[in-house]
């Protein structure tokens, strides 16, 4: 509090106070130059910081340093190493040079009698246009599984493209009985161009509304709501208005952008909300990403494969901790239950689950599939109860306790861009903010996921927030390293449009996942591949079914066996 400042009643003495002041400092100057001179202390010149390699993104309009992101140039070089995906060496302009999911097929190589629980199967993809010819290129983004509706049985296989128009996956015979292979192709080469090409575009596919509320005349309340979105770059992605109420974030440098309201000043914004699309396709690329052309099953070997069982068995007895990478598969779909290859994950009951948790504190942050979660074990464990804070029901923050056992579990949906309904800025808080304000210790659990929101948005400006969330997540690891901190993937998309395609989820879960690699004591959870196999359907929000398995391996981390 600011109070107003009272004259000085006797200036004599007040001056013989500076000068007492000067004389000290003016000592204590001399002897540390003297002692410099002597070899008593060091003194280090200051080296101005390194340059920074300024990134001009392919089809970027707008250049970004690794400064910017908040990385060395090492490591952008790393990340781009990792995130490389073939494709063809121009534009193409011709729908029929196109991948075809209809002439594309598979086959499964040297495919025996019966094969037995363990065994591998090799599968090859061979990629054709729409005339029929062979592809010459690589870059098709395709999806396989091995599955059995069911034995409610699946298992994830990786695709490895040989970037010559041929792929192959190998897949493992996880379960005694019948498995049949399901290849899609969800996006074509040329269609993942495309989707490289506005990525890192200031165009503003996602938009977002800022609604201002202030007081008016004749004691009257104002409500204003504009348009808002990220600035990222040197100019932003808004394009219209009177431009424009900007805000940054101290700690995170991410910089919001509002268009200016015609009768409320900019300290006036009290709420957020999503607002639209606008696609920046044009009428050729909206072909390419037609349904006919889009997460399309293509055709090949349907034989059911017969699988023995296997006296040695298959699984894992390592215990669930940080530190263990996760394999292709992480694990398999048996009767609806998910079975690692990762550690030993158990299926706990709702009793178990209670004790599990008993004294500890749950942070799930970050978007609507964390909320799953929440909501999961608001329903699930005994005694669990919501408490009111009168927010919104699935926009949050939210807060449930068991008080027998001591257990709290919070969730907070992450900061802007973020696309809820109308949501209270003060609420909207970015994941390393909140993990500062984490004391840390035994008792807590961390949670995290950062993906969904941010595949309308530059590749670039993830790094850079990825690297502020990794930044805290060491500064609490440091202080408490008894923490339990889980990274959560991106799930698969519903949609496989330009907006939320699944080859965006994936290229973030790279992100994070090479970002987070040397980080001691972190556990990254990978769902992408339990919510990518399933038999079912694939949705950004899972059913119940993979929620629960998802929560159950979650536990299996902070209770281990």
């Amino acid at each position: 509090m600011f109070t107003p400042s009272t004259r000085n009643s006797n200036p004599p003495a007040n001056r013989l106070k500076h000068v007492l002041l000067l004389a000290c400092f003016l000592c204590t100057l001399s002897w540390l130059v003297l002692c410099g001179l002597n070899g008593g202390i060091q003194m280090r010149p200051f080296l101005p910081p390194r340059p920074k390699s300024v990134i001009q993104m392919n089809n970027s309009s707008f250049a970004i340093s690794t400064l910017d992101m908040g990385i060395s140039d090492e490591e952008w070089e790393r990340l781009q190493k990792a995130l490389d995906w073939p494709g063809p060496d121009q534009e193409i302009t011709q729908l029929d040079l196109s991948t075809s999911p209809v002439h594309s097929t598979f086959s499964i190589v040297e495919l025996k009698k019966s094969y037995k629980v363990g065994d591998n199967i090799s599968v090859i993809i061979t990629a054709r246009d729409h005339n029929k010819n062979l592809k010459t290129y690589g870059g098709d983004f395709f999806k396989a599984k091995l599955f059995n509706s069911k034995l409610k049985a699946s298992v994830y296989g990786e695709v490895v493209d040989h970037r010559n128009g041929t792929y192959s996956v190998v897949l493992l015979l996880p379960w005694e009985g019948q498995a049949q292979v399901f290849v899609r192709l969800e996006h074509s080469s040329e269609v993942v161009q495309i989707l490289k090409k506005y990525r890192e575009s200031s165009f503003p596919r996602s938009h977002y509304n800022g609604h201002f509320e202030g007081p008016g005349s004749k004691n009257t309340q104002v409500s204003e709501v504009v348009e808002c979105n990220l600035k990222w770059g040197a100019k932003g992605s808004l394009r219209k208005g009177k431009c424009c109420c900007e805000y940054k974030d101290i700690k995170t440098g991410t910089e919001w952008q509002c268009e200016r309201p015609k009768k409320l000043s900019c300290d006036k914004l009290v709420g957020h909300s999503m607002g639209g699309f606008e696609s920046p396709l044009n009428h050729f690329e909206n072909h390419l990403f037609s349904k006919q052309l889009t997460n399309v099953a293509i055709t090949g070997d349907k034989t059911s494969i017969n699988v023995l069982p296997n006296t040695e068995g298959i699984g894992t007895t390592e215990r669930c901790r940080s530190g263990l990478t996760t394999p292709v598969p992480a694990g398999f779909y048996f009767k609806d239950v998910w079975k690692s290859f990762v550690c030993n994950t158990q299926q706990l009951n709702f009793s178990q689950m209670g004790n599990c948790l008993k004294n500890k504190i749950v942070y799930l942050l970050g978007d609507s599939t964390t909320r799953q979660w929440f909501e999961y074990l608001e329903k699930n464990v005994p005694g669990l109860k919501r408490m009111d804070l009168h927010t919104p029901r699935t926009g949050g923050p939210l807060m449930a306790v068991e008080m027998k056992n001591n257990i709290i579990i919070h969730w907070r949906p992450h900061g802007v861009p973020l696309r809820f309904s109308k949501l209270l800025i003060t609420n909207l808080h970015y994941i390393n903010d909140d993990i500062d304000e984490i004391a840390g210790d035994s008792h807590a659990v961390v949670v995290f996921t950062f993906a969904a929101h941010r595949v309308f948005h530059p590749l670039t400006f993830y790094v850079h927030e990825v690297a502020k969330i990794r930044q805290s997540v060491v500064a609490l690891l440091s202080r408490a390293p008894q923490t339990t901190v889980i990274i959560k993937s991106g799930n698969t998309a519903g949609r496989k449009n330009i907006f939320q395609s699944d080859w965006y989820m994936m290229q973030l879960n790279t992100v994070m996942r090479e970002m987070f690699r040397d980080v001691n004591g972190v556990i990254y959870l990978d769902v992408w591949q339990m919510t990518s196999c399933h038999y079912l359907s694939e949705n950004i929000h899972p059913g119940p079914v993979i929620v629960a398995n998802e929560v159950k391996t979650f536990l299996s981390y902070v209770c281990p066996a």
